[in-house]
């Protein structure tokens, strides 16, 4: 639904496909043309690379946007789309595969003088080099997927008795979800901040950073509520970082939209964490903040026009936060909880930004990530967002399957949350039952 938008914005017709699941979804009813790709399962629809082209072409699109999870940091498919003669709206495949695989990366960054957390140097192929690493750094460790995102390639060892299980789950998850298993090892920063910088690149050699959103309250490593500026609330610091993403950027020759992904230490330290090479679902915070549309500029790069502001045009102003407001139970461990959804209100007034693919009538369905919308909203202070975060949040109605909603109006008033003194380990068990009683 966000890119259609753009697309109408910038005069473009667009095309959209769906599986069997989504027959009757809102992004197959508001887009000019809409294909099916294949049944549910992702593999045999979102995922299927022969049906997706083969629909493109058909179509008679010029382009491919991929959004913002399965094929959208996937190199095979980028590179494919573009021998079928189709712009691909992302950075290269060069860039994709370079960044993607984790290990690579952060080789590439240490070159650039970007700062990486301390870890292996490459793969870790059996446990008992694990254990040699994990002694030179000290536990805890955090075992991660080379390839993929999104928090599932990546969890905590936090002795020498749960290295071996840890291991192996990653490995077997990231086989299942990313195509390969083999994993690195970083030491674990304890209880850091997550923040992160927007970037975009185009064609021309232009590369610029957008500001940063703090992106620490998360559970399972994915994020739920992310925020500009950060509360950190240390511009030096946040300079700094800004900095080395532009040479993160500027080192790969860097195209089209992308956010390096940073985590502080609680002495304010900042380590390079991973490089996305696509658009963040958490993109309308920046846009809110400094008035730029980030999908829009996406198709222009992609078209190959140079970027249409520099570095000295981008202003930031006011403060803006998003909720990610899902269909689950955190009472029960953030469990999916799909059904119908039979009343979705949201307050429309100043400040409020609501991005979603669904209304009153449709269903969350069990096959794919059980998010609802992104819930936005700006003021001139964050404490002005968050109290229009809180009113919007408590007028809202929305069932009757279970969503995170009240979980968010109670982390809106929750006394560390409002005092900025986050981090990712903010959501934990004892929150979680606080924040849920």
């Amino acid at each position: 639904m966000r890119i259609l938008r753009a697309c109408e914005a910038e005069g473009i017709d667009a095309v959209t496909v769906y599986s069997d699941a989504d027959v009757n979804a809102l992004w197959v009813r508001r887009a000019q043309e809409s294909y099916r790709i294949g049944p549910p399962p992702v593999q045999q629809s979102y995922l299927n690379a022969d049906a997706l082209i083969k629909t493109a072409l058909e179509a008679r699109c010029d382009a491919v946007h991929p959004g913002y999870g399965l094929f959208s940091e996937n190199a095979a498919f980028a590179r494919r789309v573009q021998e079928a003669g189709l712009k691909w709206i992302g950075p290269s495949p060069e860039i994709i595969a370079l960044m993607g695989v984790k290990t690579a990366a952060r080789s590439r960054m240490a070159a650039a003088s970007v700062p990486v957390v301390p870890g292996s140097d490459g793969i870790v192929e059996s446990l008992e080099k694990a254990r040699e690493i994990a002694s030179e750094f000290g536990y805890p460790v955090m075992v991660k997927a080379t390839s993929g995102g999104g928090g599932i390639g990546m969890e905590l060892a936090a002795d020498e008795a749960t290295l071996e299980r840890v291991m192996k789950g990653v490995s077997d998850r990231a086989r299942r979800f990313f195509g390969g298993g083999d994993i690195y090892i970083e030491k674990a920063i304890v209880r850091p901040r997550h923040v992160e910088i927007q970037i975009f690149g185009d064609a021309h050699g232009n590369a610029v950073h957008l500001f940063e959103r703090e992106c620490s309250i998360q559970r399972r490593h994915q994020k739920v509520i992310e925020e500009s500026p950060s509360p950190l609330n240390d511009p030096e610091l946040i300079q700094r970082m800004s900095d080395a993403a532009v040479r993160a950027a500027q080192s790969v020759n860097y195209q089209n939209a992308g956010t390096v992904e940073f985590l502080v230490d609680q002495d304010r330290n900042f380590y390079f964490l991973e490089m996305n090479c696509r658009l963040q679902v958490e993109h309308p915070v920046t846009e809110l903040v400094t008035g730029v549309d980030l999908v829009r500029e996406q198709l222009r790069v992609a078209a190959g026009a140079p970027l249409s502001f520099k570095q000295s045009d981008i202003v930031r102003k006011g403060a803006a936060i998003e909720l990610r407001l899902y269909a689950e139970d955190p009472a029960k461990n953030f469990l999916p909880s799909p059904g119908p959804i039979h009343e979705f209100y949201v307050p429309q007034a100043e400040g409020v930004r609501v991005d979603s693919g669904f209304e009153s009538g449709d269903v969350i369905t069990p096959y794919y990530d059980p998010l609802i919308a992104k819930l936005s909203f700006t003021g001139a202070t964050r404490a002005a967002a968050l109290d229009c975060a809180l009113e919007t949040a408590r007028r809202a109605r929305v069932g009757p399957l279970r969503t995170n909603l009240d979980f968010h109006r109670r982390v809106l008033q929750d006394e560390t949350f409002c005092s900025g003194e986050i981090s990712t380990q903010f959501i934990n068990p004892e929150s979680i039952k606080r924040l849920t009683s």
